[in-house]
């Protein structure tokens, strides 16, 4: 059987990766992406070097690939999803640099509009909340700010259209990805033009929204080598909704965490549109085949968690390689009452507080790396279970069992304390490239590699942490966070 090759272009890298017909991992390449800071609360990206690094990552990995006389059936493609890229149709040159998700310039834009009494028609249509996380005000900015033209060429985009049209010429997104941009209507499944002209924004300059899992276009020119020329690229997911497939979270009230940069639960609502719920985004989860229906699901997006192990290593030096951080947290029982509140962008869900900045409260002079360490992988934990805590009150159900992945999975004291702050069990699957093998599965399901059902037996266990402290003890310490993180609110 031929592999299916999966492009993940995330917020501080890209990577190709290969999957045979069993879901292993055949093949793998990565590069590291250069981060912008060019004042306090911005983040951006080159989106050149973006598709530079696709398309180094490719040429390698279809090397190797070539050398073992491996075919490929398809490619996926999926990625950091409300960062906002604007680029030239006829030069095919970005027009400015990308502005990442986690950037906060427009936050007093979207107070403004939330003032304006714009907030109910973002909420109904678009199921998200007026904040600087989406694209939409990233896109606005660029005109009123960033030197952007209005001209017939213009392309608007996320980092999947990019990377779509960069090798196939064709501008397109997948529902998933346009859901995250405040300007898709999620009632019908379409652009809104009503959105779109509250934010400057011609329909025209937009992709087509085309299906998740089904052939988008083939790949042209000479990406890596022209080894590509001719394959399809048959799926396309941002990275939570591609997590949430990859775990095989197919049914209604399946739940997911992805730690990564950030992290994001994401619990399956199935085709039914629900109203919006406090605290909390309805998104599209993905869109299988042309007559495939929208498929739904709860989302809260926590800013800050392995972008907090980062700021230790890179900010703080107390740790040299973020892989420290799990046994360096393990090396003591507690982190003797202190709290990291890492709420450095602000805070997502289900506080949306774009003005709370990070706060540690509790050191005493015993406190040292250990404690803070161990405080800042038990944020994660606590913000884990802030998140699902109003997602199973506004869903009405229960979650039975909670499925983790990202980088930060691989601490097995974080499967621990999460299972104890939420009573559930906590899984980490086999494969750590569980994003990558979500946008796999998209797109090897167009092109008859697997069916959907087929593809439910290929995901497996490789830790599952059962809760064993007691419901008391640990909603004690949460009280505490609670506590601390109330500190942290409405400071700048």
């Amino acid at each position: 059987m031929a592999v299916v090759v999966a492009i993940d272009a995330g917020t501080t890298g890209v990577r190709a990766l290969a999957v045979d017909d069993a879901a292993n991992v055949v093949g793998i390449s990565y590069r590291e992406l250069t981060q912008y800071f060019p004042r306090p609360g911005w983040v951006e990206h080159d989106a050149r070097e973006i598709f530079d690094l696709v398309e180094e990552t490719l040429a390698e990995l279809a090397a190797d690939l070539a050398e073992r006389r491996e075919a490929i059936a398809a490619v996926g493609i999926t990625n950091q999803r409300e960062t906002a890229v604007a680029w030239d149709r006829d030069t095919g040159q970005p027009l400015h640099r990308a502005i990442v998700w986690q950037d906060r310039r427009t936050a007093d834009r979207s107070r403004e509009l939330e003032d304006a009494g714009h907030l109910e028609l973002v909420r109904t249509r678009t199921g998200l909340v007026l904040d600087s996380y989406f694209s939409a005000t990233k896109w606005e900015w660029m005109f009123r700010h960033g030197g952007l033209s209005r001209t017939p060429a213009l392309a608007l985009g996320t980092v999947d259209d990019w990377i779509s049209w960069k090798l196939t010429g064709r501008h397109s997104t997948d529902p998933s990805n346009a859901s995250r941009t405040m300007c898709f209507d999620l009632t019908v499944g379409e652009w809104s033009p009503e959105l779109c002209d509250l934010f400057g924004i011609d329909q025209q300059m937009l992709g087509e929204v085309v299906p998740s899992s089904g052939r988008i276009a083939t790949i042209t020119g000479e990406v890596a080598g022209g080894r590509l020329a001719g394959i399809p690229i048959s799926g396309i997911a941002g990275d939570q909704q591609s997590a949430l497939f990859g775990h095989h979270c197919i049914e209604p009230g399946q739940t997911k965490v992805t730690y990564g940069t950030g992290s994001f639960v994401l619990m399956n609502l199935g085709p039914n549109l629900p109203a919006p719920s406090d605290g909390l985004l309805t998104t599209v989860a993905w869109q299988l085949g042309d007559a495939g229906a929208l498929e739904y699901a709860l989302e809260g997006a926590v800013f800050s968690s392995g972008a907090t192990i980062q700021w230790l290593r890179d900010g703080l030096g107390i740790i040299d390689e973020a892989s420290e951080i799990g046994p360096l947290a393990a090396s003591v029982a507690s982190s003797e009452g202190v709290f990291v509140v890492p709420a450095f962008t602000g805070l997502g869900s289900p506080w949306w507080d774009p003005h709370a900045r990070g706060t540690i409260v509790g050191l005493t002079r015993g406190a040292g790396r250990a404690h803070l360490a161990r405080a800042t992988v038990e944020a994660m934990a606590y913000q884990t279970r802030d998140v699902l805590d109003a997602m199973q009150a506004s869903a009405g159900c229960k979650v039975s069992v909670l499925r983790a992945d990202g980088g930060a999975a691989a601490m097995d004291l974080l499967l621990q304390l999460q299972a104890d702050q939420c009573g559930v069990p906590v899984v980490r699957p086999a494969t750590t490239e569980v994003t990558a093998l979500g946008a796999a599965f998209l797109a090897g399901i167009a092109e008859g590699v697997w069916t959907a059902e087929e593809v439910s037996g290929l995901v497996s266990e490789d830790r599952r942490s059962e809760p064993v402290r007691s419901k008391a003890s640990a909603d004690a310490d949460h009280r505490r966070w609670l506590d601390a993180l109330a500190r942290s609110r409405n400071w700048d």
